[in-house]
This record gives C-alpha cells, structure tokens and sequence, in this order.
C-alpha cells in the first residue's frame, strides 16, 4: 500500500510563503510522477503542480510563477514551495503519485488519499 504523509501547512499572511512536504513509499515514489492536489470544501480536488520522475513539472495556471514542485529520490519526498500566497490558496492540500502527468490531472492515483495538510491564507 502507498503511504503519503504530508506535512508543513499553516496560517500565513497573504504575500506569505509556506513549504509543503510529502513522504512517501519507497516502492511509489521512484518510479512515478508525483504531484500536489488541493481540496476546498464542496469542490473537487485538483491538480495544482506535479514532478516526473525526470523532472518534469507541470503547474496548473493558477499557480504559475508562484509555486514550485521539487523531489528528492534519497529521501523520497516531494516538495512544494509556495510563495506569494493568495487568499484563494487557502485549501487542503495532498500529495498523490501516478504512472504521467495527464493521468494526475484525471486523478488516477496510486495512493489512498492522506489527511492532508491545511493551508490558511489570512490576514
């Protein structure tokens, strides 16, 4: 069974920055894409930034520029640095792996989905 355990949310001020990380399985993480999705109640959760195994990134438009996805294959964690943080940011996010990106962005998972982690933009 995949495990993912994300941790790093919080309350930040808008403008603020906030560094998420995710680990995960060993058997998971090395061989597939791994991504970021976020969740606001009564909403579907989406995609917002994933990594392949290559290093690929994808970012949703939303949060282009702002936000970056990184990976480390030591320590199989992935990343997501979150800078200038918008009030509509504030959501619960989760980290996931999949087989490419695209399959990411349909939500086709390997993992049973985390607790995930809030993240609170407020002033």
């Amino acid at each position: 069974q995949v495990q993912l355990v994300e941790s790093g949310g919080g309350l930040v001020q808008p403008g603020g920055s906030l560094r998420l990380s995710c680990a995960a399985s060993r058997s998971i993480f090395s061989r597939n894409a791994m991504g970021w999705y976020r969740q606001v109640s009564g909403k579907q959760r989406e995609l917002v930034a994933a990594i392949t195994s290559d290093d690929t990134t994808n970012y949703a438009d939303s949060v282009k520029g702002r936000f970056t996805i990184s990976r480390d294959n030591a320590e199989n964690t992935v990343y997501l640095q979150m800078n200038s943080l918008k009030p509509e940011d504030t959501a619960v996010y989760y980290c996931n792996a999949g087989i490419t990106i695209a399959a990411m962005k349909r939500r086709a998972v390997f993992g049973s989905w985390g607790q995930g982690t809030q993240v609170t933009v407020s002033s």
